[in-house]
């Protein structure tokens, strides 16, 4: 057993100057870690972390976090087997929202806070998949935008703090979105100015106008921890953790260079600053996240739990490259200092990473906010150029077989999605009407009037059904 120490470094002194929304195991596994790492270098003490819980589910990372002071364990799995582990200081402060609002907006109001973070999932921007503009009906919203309402969602608390610092006369907090969202950082301009808006239409335009809103790509595969994470790092480690955290070592974060009241200096813990990050973003989405999606349905119909044993599989490893060569690749603009054909080699190799155990239920989870974002804008980029789309529309049909909730021997499939109580009645309604599925517009768009796209669709679904993944898969 291996004695883990904690951080090298002083943690008394450090000030918050980042406050996190939506901690998560990859926020831990990724922008905590790199603020560990220059902590380490004995630099950015003036850039701890808040982390903040707004949902009512995180109450379980508060009831993990407060009793360790913050602590965790980051435990790197690697393709041999190697184990490396560390315990993690950057979180100096966990606030969960629903105890203490007031709490959290003066966080976010104080003059020590710079930047404001967030990994809010694709589904937390709150806008149409299809048309981009944001959703002011959602319950949530409406009831946030009533003059002197208590916050309940990320719009209520970044619009209501803002506000305050703008009464205060103190500059606004950067904004920078970590979700996969193409143009996070427009994305989150829009929404949160549409947000305000609706508070004050002087405010919206104030929040558009002097908020910055970096965008940036981030990538490291991090499945959900388990009661055997939990187990391996008391026994391997002597830890005793409530919430440790498993990632493979594959690490990136490419952001644009665009922080008014300053920013760590994260150039020295390996992120990327850049001027645009839209050739790094589109890369990432379209041959790490699509293909994540080219493999979690057609792998899990097809018997397999985990992305290493789809991968293994020849007929679905040659499927998922093939749809990174031929129909995602043609898409790409030159990503600088990329070369393409190794990052795709290293993508199939980080699937393949036999430790890290990563499950395609989670690959396949929320798929109404993975498919409209990853795969649908790529389709279309395809369609308009003439590119081939064959392989796209089984990803698609994949999903909706998946999405009946029954597997191939009868046994029921949890669809985890909040559209499931939509989705799953239209999948099952598909045997009779095979466009069924295609035909929600939120998701797809006009795509089922494309006949490029709905014949190899067609036929994928049907093979599905007849013969099921396996074989549909030697077809492709």
């Amino acid at each position: 057993m291996l004695d883990l120490a904690a951080p090298p470094y002083d943690r008394t002194g450090i000030r918050v100057g980042i406050v996190h929304l939506g901690v998560g195991g990859f926020h831990r596994a990724h922008q905590a870690l790199a603020v560990d790492d220059l902590l380490r270098r004995g630099e950015a003490r003036d850039w701890g972390i808040c982390g903040v819980g707004l949902l009512p589910g995180d109450a379980a990372m508060r009831d993990a976090l407060l009793p360790q002071d913050g602590l965790y364990t980051l435990v790197t799995k690697h393709a041999d087997g190697d184990l490396d582990a560390r315990v993690v200081g950057s979180i100096v402060e966990y606030l969960f929202a629903p105890d203490d609002p007031e709490a959290v907006l003066e966080r976010m109001a104080h003059p020590d806070t710079r930047i404001v973070s967030l990994t809010i999932t694709e589904g937390g921007y709150n806008f149409d998949q299809v048309t981009g503009a944001f959703d002011a009906s959602a319950p949530g919203v409406v009831a946030d935008a009533r003059p002197g309402a208590v916050p309940a969602t990320v719009f209520g608390y970044v619009v209501e703090a803002l506000a305050r610092r703008r009464a205060r006369g103190l500059p606004p907090f950067t904004v920078m979105s970590c979700d996969n969202v193409q143009g996070n950082g427009e994305m989150a301009r829009a929404v949160f100015a549409a947000f305000a808006g609706l508070r004050d239409p002087e405010l919206g335009r104030w929040v558009h106008d002097a908020v910055a809103f970096p965008s940036s790509m981030v990538d490291r595969i991090t499945p959900v921890t388990t009661e055997a994470d939990r187990a391996l790092v008391a026994e391997r480690f002597g830890v005793q953790d409530r919430w440790p955290v498993v990632a493979e070592p594959f690490f990136q974060w490419v952001l644009e260079d665009r922080f008014p009241l300053g920013r760590p200096p994260l150039e020295d813990a390996g992120v990327q600053l850049v001027a645009d990050v839209e050739p790094y973003e589109l890369m990432k989405l379209r041959l790490l996240n699509a293909s994540h999606q080219a493999m979690a349905y057609l792998g899990r119909l097809a018997g397999y739990e985990y992305a290493h044993e789809a991968v293994a599989d020849p007929d679905l490893a040659r499927f998922v490259r093939g749809f990174m060569d031929r129909e995602a690749t043609p898409t790409l603009a030159p990503v600088p200092g990329v070369d393409l054909e190794e990052y795709k080699a290293t993508l199939m190799a980080r699937f393949g990473n036999p430790a890290v155990r990563d499950t395609l239920a989670r690959l396949g989870a929320e798929t109404s906010d993975r498919i409209p974002k990853f795969l649908v804008p790529l389709v279309r980029d395809q369609l308009r150029t003439g590119g081939e789309v064959r392989l796209s529309a089984a990803v698609v049909a994949s999903w909706a077989r998946y999405a009946e909730g029954v597997d191939e021997h009868g046994e029921p499939i949890e669809v985890v999605d909040r559209l499931a109580d939509r989705l799953v009645p239209l999948a099952r309604s598909q045997r009779a009407d095979p466009l069924a599925f295609l035909r929600a517009p939120a998701l797809f768009g006009s795509l089922v009037e494309e006949p490029r796209f709905v014949e190899p669709y067609l036929d994928a679904l049907d093979s599905l059904h007849r013969v099921g993944a396996r074989a549909t898969l030697a077809g492709l």
